[in-house]
């Protein structure tokens, strides 16, 4: 067990070495970043979706921005699209497929930006909603496992992890990625709370 567990850790070492390795990857989060603070300097909204894990990781986006990632500093304006009531009734009355774009077309407006999670990069529904986005003027920042995806494709900033047969991993990356968004939009709002800035 012990061996399993250790090759485990090593595999997600490796991961983040060779993204750490990439400069184009770690540009890509500069880019997002900007693309995020911008949006909340001019007063919009910025919101998150994905499936499954993905939809875990929107959730956890959205709720460390208006709740607090590291000190207490005021809320930001974010939404994770993950309403039961609304995803149930979407689902059921259009098709899963529109249970994030019906929600965009509900709230957003011009400006604001979404972030599109997929693992795949070939989530339908998650496309549909970049789509919406990017015909309605929102920014979409793209989270995705593999370079050239269809989200990566139309995404104004597509951060691509590395390649891997299963999900686990570049969700792991994902998380981390999320984080370091988080961090870089709060320095830029609280530098107080960052005294090393």
């Amino acid at each position: 067990m012990k061996s399993l567990i250790l090759s485990s850790l090593s595999e997600s070492r490796s991961a983040l070495e060779r993204f750490i390795s990439d400069h184009a990857k770690i540009e890509s989060i500069e880019q997002a970043a900007a693309v995020l603070i911008k949006t909340l300097q001019n007063g919009n909204a910025i919101y998150s979706c994905g499936n499954g894990g993905s939809m875990s990781d929107a959730m956890h986006f959205a709720e460390e921005l208006t709740g607090r990632y590291r000190k207490d500093r005021a809320g930001l304006s974010a939404a994770a699209i993950s309403d039961a009531g609304h995803l149930s009734c979407v689902a059921n009355d259009y098709g899963y497929e529109f249970v994030f774009s019906r929600y965009l077309e509900a709230r957003a407006k011009k400006g604001d930006a979404l972030v599109a999670i997929s693992t795949s990069g070939k989530s339908a529904n998650v496309i549909k909603a970049a789509e919406y986005a990017l015909e309605n003027d929102l920014s979409v920042i793209s989270l995705t496992g593999s370079e050239n995806s269809p989200l990566g494709k139309i995404a104004s900033v597509d951060i691509h992890t590395v390649d891997y047969e299963f999900a686990d991993k570049i969700q792991e990356l994902h998380i981390k990625i999320l984080h370091i968004l988080i961090e870089l939009i709060e320095r830029s709002f609280f530098p107080q709370n960052y005294p090393d800035n």
